[in-house]
């Protein structure tokens, strides 16, 4: 008997898509902290059950949704340089949470910060030690390293000083890690 082959698309997707349109309309008309799960479940048309199914709770669901516009699936720049790759992919960071909607949901997802390793958390950490071990043993910094001095910049910056999200700001932060 062969293995059950799952489906890639079809209802779930759907259900999905309902899901994080329905989060992303609810936090732009009542902000990320007053979402709730049964209301999120109400307007995407879904059963409660199929999202704590899911998610567990709202602060888990909110922050699946935040970073699913990341996809961790992306290529990720290689350029041959350390210094450009990092620029460049939290420079992509930096624009992700500069859209309004993004950052909200962001804050909105971080209440049980702490407790666990997110979804975020896991990526921009996969991502990281991906663009460093590129750069081999002459890399002079580790994923950790970059995650401590470049993307939590960016995430702090994001939740608490969204109007400090410039363009130049991952380049900034490159230089203070790598300096010349």
């Amino acid at each position: 008997m062969s293995a059950p082959v799952r489906r890639t698309g079809g209802r779930s997707a759907a259900v999905l898509s309902a899901i994080r349109y329905a989060v992303e309309e609810l936090i732009r008309e009542r902000g990320a902290e007053k979402v709730t799960i049964p209301m999120v479940a109400e307007r995407a048309g879904v059963n409660p059950t199929s999202i704590y199914r899911r998610w567990g709770d709202a602060p888990a669901m909110l922050n699946d949704i935040a970073t699913y516009r990341l996809d961790p699936d992306r290529s990720l720049p290689q350029t041959g340089d350390l210094r450009a790759d990092l620029a460049a992919w939290a420079g992509e960071i930096v624009e992700h949470y500069r859209k309004p909607l993004n950052a909200a949901i962001l804050r909105g997802g971080t209440p049980m910060a702490g407790e666990r390793e997110t979804d975020c958390l896991r990526n921009r950490r996969t991502e990281a030690l991906q663009i460093v071990e590129r750069a081999g043993a002459a890399s002079p910094v580790t994923a950790d390293e970059v995650i401590d001095q470049l993307i939590a910049p960016i995430v702090y910056r994001a939740i608490f000083l969204p109007w400090t999200l410039d363009e130049d700001l991952a380049t900034r932060l490159v230089d203070r890690m790598l300096p010349a």
